[in-house]
This record gives C-alpha cells, structure tokens and sequence, in this order.
C-alpha cells in the first residue's frame, strides 16, 4: 500500500492479553468484526507506524484480543499499548446513504442554519446516548451528531450545517 494512502483509525491496543504476545483491541467501530475482517493492521501513531499482519483475532466481550505475527511474548505485547489500530481506506465498505466515517467528517467547517460559522471539526466522541461533534472555533462546541442538530453534511464542498448557536 501506498504511504499516501488515506488510513483510518479502526481501533486502540489497550494491554497486553496473556504471556504469549496477544493484545487486547478497542474497537472504535459500531461493528465490534469489523476489525476481524481484515488480514493486517497498521499499528501506531504519527510517523512511528508498522505494518502487522493478524494471526488471529477474537471477540472477547466488549472488545477483541488479537495475536500479531511477529509479538510473540508479554513485553512485545506490552509495547504496543496506547497504539492505534489502522486500516486502508480503500479496503473499507463504503458507507450506507447517511452514514459517515468519522475520519471523513474531521477537518470540515460546521455552518449554522443562519450561515454563521460556528467551527472545524476537531473530533469525534462517543457519549451514552450518541456521537458528539468537537468543533473548535472561538470556543469548544460539543454538538450531538443526531438528525435533531445536524442537517446537511456536504463532504465535497467540506461543511456540515447544524441547528446550532454561536452562544450554545
């Protein structure tokens, strides 16, 4: 794969699982599998990325525990702590009509429904009930990404509109 290929964070290695160089997976994706579908992972941050190919991977409640070829004992697990966990965009579906990659909506200026420029997407979180917008602008805006307050998300033209106040 190509180093300008566009990647996108599926996961976080959260510990080490066991003595024989297994991790444990936090999935950052609706879809607990989505992650058990592919043959190998990007693993890092920033510039520090390696490629590793999955010797296995299972689901282990509410989150994965998966073998890396090449980590082969606790301290190799222990490593990788705290990494991201990326795959290719180009091997992702495509997403359903409505539905966005989160990758996808960062960076995108937020434009309320009278026009008025309330930010940038900065992140995404997760909340009990739904997704939260971090738009970061003159001030933090943490906008829950519902139909309620979202409108149009326009990934060509970079905007999101929101029913949302410059002063909420």
């Amino acid at each position: 794969m190509a180093e300008s290929e566009a990647w996108v964070v599926m996961g976080r290695i959260s510990a080490p699982f066991g003595v024989k160089g297994w991790v444990k997976v936090q999935h950052f994706s609706e879809d607990p599998g989505a992650l058990m579908d592919f043959e190998s992972w990007r693993v890092g941050r920033g510039g520090q990325q390696a490629q590793y190919a999955v010797e296995a991977v299972q689901d282990h409640g509410k989150a994965l525990v998966a073998k890396l070829i090449g980590i082969d004992d606790r301290d190799a697990a222990l490593a990788l702590r705290g990494q991201e966990i990326s795959v290719a965009k180009s091997e992702l579906p495509p997403p359903e009509e409505n539905e966005f990659y989160w990758a996808d909506l960062i960076g995108l200026t937020v434009v309320n429904r009278e026009g008025v420029e309330i930010g940038k997407v900065d992140s995404l979180m997760e909340s009990g009930a739904h997704d939260l917008l971090v738009v970061k602008g003159t001030r933090e805006h943490l906008i829950p990404f519902v139909a309620a307050f979202v409108g149009k998300v326009d990934l060509a033209g970079g905007t999101i509109e929101v029913d949302w106040g410059e002063d909420y």
